[in-house]
């Protein structure tokens, strides 16, 4: 029986002999693959809506689905030290196709050394030669085959359909710093330049509904429900067997035969985990929650990647500041998109990505650049009116730890997101360096032609303290929250190698939270691979 619920106040659904929670990246790939026996009666259940509305398609659309309670969960973070008191809007989508209808639609993996540093925590089978065949098996890659890419799989994977010059002086200029130009990020070795590729297909965003889930949905042994919340499961001795969740306001019961398995996120499965009695004891009875299983890293670990966006007056040179900044300007983009299906309404938030490392101690690229031909005060607001770009950096693998812990019983109540962004000082170390390098990479000699002004942070800023305060004031999430139920087999561990629940039965996890540490790189593509590796540990 559920905590704190009863089953028979609710409406019986029936049983079900695989449920999905959470129809975002990973939930429409195990959709896929489980019902794909058609012995099997599965279960898909999302707390948001239909992906039907035409920003989710529009690439530029992003701008309009974060923050926007259609299509986002709207949470906030903790006020945050590291960001000098600062709380963040903490994007997740909140619709089908999850967080993949409101990404920046980038397609990164991260590096090799990221999976086999997760297989050396313990973790047998997550090794990069391991899981280099789950990502090929689902990409549909525009041009590239074997070894390091798929051409067969469902998620498309194409270049982004722009040009702008300042980007290509961008990325001259990082070879004057040793930073190479490549053609591939997804080969195990990021280290170098080049642009983005995205998750579009001939010019709109390729969610996992339109890869995973629309070519299945007449699979009669699959049923999918929106605006479903799961609220608490429920269990038999230590076996999940049931969940509880509000379907369009109603309360509902279904039970469960085979496998429960979370998709909701980083925020999301550690808050069900929590309200259903697992997690950290103390935090449970502080609620008045009994407690079921007391496993103290649910919702612990929360690792994310925190953009310092340095920002530089141009001249000389075309950028989306000046474009956009007049109505004929703005009909032209929509004519180009119109016409072409390219151009800035085809843009995915960055275009071009440069990793290096920040201090030769590091054995490979821990920073990443993303450089976009605009910039503006903070995101959602307009652009600014003068010809700029921005050098956004991120620490790849940060060493600060934060938390996600529910506040209330009440399941329709946020949790508590604290990051702790900058709390240790080899991150702030990191902070100064990647300013640094910004300001390095726009003083070149490919770059002197165009005639650059910092205005983020700003050059009065010098001494090292004053850079990593100054860090605190500019830098946003660039939204890859990992980690809250990680893999291992240590005391903070959530599930074992195989996904399963430490002490808990028919429980598996297949999403973000999952990652023992963050990877180098952007998160979509990790995680539909962490769903594929679920199915096949299930035997799909």
């Amino acid at each position: 029986m559920a905590s704190g619920v009863h089953v028979t106040e609710r409406r019986l659904l029936g049983s079900w002999d695989h449920v999905i929670v959470g129809a975002g990246s990973a939930g429409c790939v195990l959709a896929n693959r489980l019902s794909a026996n058609p012995s099997n009666r599965v279960l898909l259940i999302e707390a948001g809506g239909s992906d039907n509305y035409h920003w989710v398609h529009i690439p530029i659309g992003y701008l309009y689905c974060m923050g926007n309670p259609r299509t986002d969960w709207g949470y906030k973070t903790a006020p945050e030290d590291g960001l000098n008191g600062r709380s963040l809007p903490y994007p997740r989508g909140k619709v089908m196709g999850g967080c993949s209808s409101i990404n920046g639609m980038i397609y990164m993996r991260g590096q090799a050394r990221d999976y086999d540093h997760w297989r050396q925590l313990g973790n047998p089978g997550w090794g990069w030669d391991d899981v280099l065949p789950l990502f090929c098996k689902s990409e549909s890659h525009h041009s590239l085959g074997k070894p390091f890419h798929g051409r067969d799989g469902e998620l498309r994977v194409e270049k982004q359909r722009l040009s702008w010059p300042i980007l290509d002086a961008v990325r001259e200029a990082a070879e004057e710093l040793g930073v190479p130009r490549i053609d591939d990020f997804n080969s195990g070795d990021n280290h170098g330049s080049s642009y983005f590729e995205v998750n579009q297909k001939a010019g709109f965003r390729f969610n996992s509904v339109r890869a995973f889930l629309k070519p299945v949905r007449h699979r009669k042994n699959l049923t999918i429900l929106s605006k479903a919340h799961a609220e608490r499961i429920s269990f038999s001795g230590m076996r999940a067997t049931g969940l509880d969740f509000r379907l369009d306001g109603e309360a509902v019961h279904l039970q469960i035969k085979g496998e429960l398995i979370l998709a909701a996120g980083a925020i999301g499965t550690p808050q069900l985990l929590q309200l259903s009695g697992i997690g950290p004891a103390g935090l449970l009875s502080k609620h008045g929650i009994p407690v079921f299983h007391d496993l103290p890293g649910v919702g612990e670990n929360l690792q994310d990647h925190l953009q310092i966006r340095t920002a530089f007056r141009i001249s000389g040179a075309d950028t989306l500041n000046e474009r956009q900044a007049t109505i004929t300007g703005k009909a032209r983009i929509a004519l180009e998109y119109a016409l072409r299906r390219s151009g800035p309404m085809a843009m995915a938030p960055s275009q071009l990505g440069i990793f290096m490392r920040s201090d030769e101690r590091f054995a490979t690229p821990n920073v990443e650049f993303h450089v976009q031909p605009l910039s503006l005060e903070r995101f959602g607001e307009p652009l600014h009116s003068f010809p700029a770009i921005t050098v956004s950096v991120c620490n790849l693998r940060p060493e600060s730890r934060g938390s996600v812990r529910i506040v209330s019983p009440d399941p329709a109540v946020h949790p508590d997101i604290a990051p702790h962004y900058l709390s240790t000082q080899g991150d702030r170390e990191v902070a100064v360096a990647s300013i640094t390098i910004a300001r390095r990479l726009m003083r070149t000699e490919r770059l002197r032609r165009y005639r650059p002004e910092e205005f983020k942070p700003g050059t009065e800023i010098q001494a090292p303290e004053d850079l990593a305060r100054a860090a605190g004031d500019i830098a946003t999430t660039i939204f890859h929250p990992v980690g809250t139920a990680k893999m291992g087999v240590d005391r903070q561990s959530v599930v074992d190698p195989n996904l399963r629940v430490h002490g808990i039965e028919a429980l598996r996890i297949a999403d973000a939270s999952i990652m023992p540490t963050i990877i180098s790189g952007n998160t979509h593509a990790p995680v539909v691979m962490i769903a594929e590796k679920a199915a096949q540990l299930m035997g799909y």
